[in-house]
């Protein structure tokens, strides 16, 4: 189910996609001319780790290490479709349950409309692997995303400790027409 993301109609089993929905910042949005090819619901955790600032080594900061998500066909977190994660070169990846992969780099963000999730994002494709759903991706949009967001304080005594903060998130993938 696609919610809210495009007006559509479905003709003959064929989606007709009309336009994006308006919700979404034109900062982050797909080039015109772009197919919805999946839409998936992502539940996971963003990873921090406390660092000392370089610059102030009285400062500490909790850095960001990794993305862990599962990836669902709805909603409710019931069908998964796929997991999240970073590559062995720290890439942003996902990878669908049929063994298709796509890795991504960020080419712009958008803040979120809850200030206590983490930014809204357009990735474009850097890699993609296997013979499936996500090999035709282009384009990457996580939107509509809860929580996620590095704790606001980080102390001496955190320094090197890890932090798991819950998320969710939706992300959408794109071929080109």
């Amino acid at each position: 189910m696609m919610r809210g993301i495009f007006s559509f109609v479905l003709v003959f089993n064929t989606l007709v996609v009309f336009g994006q929905d308006s919700s979404i910042p034109t900062a982050i949005q797909v080039p015109a001319g772009s197919r919805l090819i999946s839409h998936t619901y992502a539940k996971g955790v963003q990873i921090y780790v406390c660092t000392q600032d370089p610059k102030d080594s009285s400062h500490y900061t909790w850095t960001f290490k990794e993305p862990r998500a599962n990836l669902y066909a709805d909603s409710s977190y019931h069908q998964l479709v796929g997991h999240h994660y970073f590559d062995a070169g720290k890439n942003p990846t996902w990878e669908a349950t049929d063994g298709s992969k796509v890795s991504g780099i960020k080419v712009q963000q958008a803040n979120s409309p809850d200030d206590l999730a983490i930014p809204w994002l357009l990735l474009k494709a850097t890699v993609t692997s296997g013979n499936g759903k996500l090999t035709p991706a282009v384009f990457i949009q996580r939107i509509r995303t809860k929580g996620g967001k590095a704790p606001a304080v980080a102390t001496r005594s955190n320094k090197g400790q890890s932090v798991e903060v819950p998320y969710t998130a939706e992300y959408l993938f794109y071929s080109e027409k």
